[in-house]
């Protein structure tokens, strides 16, 4: 009998050092690499896979459409009549305007062409916005997401409301760093709120579908 548990009790030891050498690998490597870097995706596509739109759209800029009536979207937002949702398939040159039918003054293309990507330092407080495809000369703020808030709660990506608002450069490009007041978990996301009214809104995001429009957003794991 001994002769039968020798051999299986080396191999449950050899086992267990095995497993506990690839535990202590696998918490080094977490420790030493606490950085986050992540892709954004369009808000417009983010919504549509969240709440299964049967045709993805953005619930926050509008096309023109004749036989539309006034109401209200997906999301909440009241529109003129003559207005509705852009759905992401139409034509990339179709003019995008705001709820009550003011000009955006780009097409759905430009809207959805940005491009963003996100670092956040092993702090799990300083994040580092760099973006692209941005309206030239556009006021853009970020935000941070509380998907653990019913409903969703919204509050300046700083804090404050004070360093998380920019103007994006001629090339349409910013790279912004601001510092999160808490560390950052899976119930939050980085959000990019372009405001077409220009201006920026402290702690609010402005009036959704009027004047600051969800463009992109990025959740945290």
């Amino acid at each position: 009998m001994n002769g039968i548990r020798r051999p299986r009790l080396a191999l449950m030891l050899a086992t267990f050092a095995f497993a506990f050498a690839g535990l202590s690998v696998s918490s080094a490597a977490t420790a030493a690499g606490g950085t986050l870097d992540l892709t954004m995706e369009t808000h417009a596509a983010f919504f549509s896979a969240e709440t299964k739109q049967p045709k993805p759209l953005d619930p926050q800029v509008f096309v023109r459409d004749a036989k539309a009536q006034a109401g209200t979207g997906p999301q909440g937002i009241e529109h003129a009549a003559g207005f509705r949702p852009a759905l992401i398939s139409e034509s990339p040159k179709t003019p995008l305007f705001n709820a009550q039918g003011k000009p955006l003054g780009f097409p759905l293309g430009k809207w959805l062409g940005a491009r963003g990507k996100v670092h956040v330092a092993a702090d799990g407080h300083t994040v580092t916005v760099r973006l692209t495809g941005l309206r030239p000369k556009g006021t853009y703020s970020l935000f941070e997401n509380h998907f653990d808030q019913q409903p969703i709660g919204f509050t300046p990506l700083d804090g404050s409301g004070k360093t998380n608002t920019f103007v994006a450069r001629n090339d349409g490009k910013a790279t912004v760093t601001v510092k999160a007041p808490e560390t950052m978990t899976h119930a939050n996301a980085v959000l990019l709120v372009y405001h077409s009214d220009h201006q920026a809104h402290g702690t609010s995001r402005g009036q959704i579908g009027v004047n600051a429009h969800h463009e992109l957003i990025a959740r945290i794991p």
